[in-house]
């Protein structure tokens, strides 16, 4: 799907690949498949395994790649070989060209798979102008009230995350310009869940489509 001046697309689960200015960037890419692309880089937003995932992450490295995440992803890591691997840390932005990526909080509010304490991520990234939020795997949180995006990719399947009444909920405290839901179809979560996710933002005035697995 192209976006002003990027190109998305939904790898399946919380996994996508977003493309600008022939950069590649991968974000939690997850039982991928065989893909031509390689990654400049590969944002992680917390430790689980159908987020990091090092098979995954073999498929798309290359040499000068560079792989961002929380701390407690570096030993996963390190089985891919010697990675560049940048700590990311909630409230804390890199660059990479021209290139902002913010890191945020992504917590449960309500269940026990996901603590505060384990400062796991979010990922606002600014492309020029363009902006994309990541949720990672979050339910609503305060700070969703300070998140002002473009687009934002929203966890919906329930049960470790917000299920499809929460995200719209979130979708209209963010209120993007576009929201696209994610998470389920892999290991929790239904294609049904993303519908009624959508007719949910469209009865709240907010624009929602379901991208097709690419």
């Amino acid at each position: 799907m192209q976006y002003k001046n990027i190109e998305i697309k939904w790898l399946g689960h919380s996994g996508f690949l977003i493309q600008h200015d022939k950069i590649n960037i991968f974000i939690d890419p997850f039982k991928i498949g065989n893909i031509s692309e390689k990654a400049d880089l590969i944002l992680i937003t917390h430790s689980h395994y159908d987020h990091c995932s090092v098979e995954d992450i073999k498929k798309i490295i290359k040499k000068e790649t560079i792989v961002i995440g929380p701390a407690d992803i570096l030993s996963q890591t390190r089985q891919v070989g010697d990675v560049n691997f940048k700590i990311a840390e909630p409230g804390k932005s890199l660059d990479f060209k021209e290139i902002k990526i913010n890191s945020v909080p992504a917590y449960n509010t309500n269940k026990p798979y996901h603590s505060k304490e384990e400062a796991w991520l979010g990922y606002i990234i600014d492309f020029s102008g363009t902006t994309v939020y990541h949720a990672g795997d979050s339910d609503i949180i305060p700070e969703m009230n300070n998140i002002k995006v473009n687009i934002a990719l929203l966890p919906i399947s329930g049960k470790f995350v917000m299920d499809y009444h929460e995200a719209a909920i979130a979708a209209n405290i963010i209120k993007p310009d576009l929201t696209i839901p994610m998470h389920y179809d892999s290991i929790i979560g239904t294609i049904n869940d993303a519908e009624q996710f959508v007719q949910l933002c469209k009865q709240k005035n907010i624009n929602a489509i379901i991208l097709e697995k690419h």
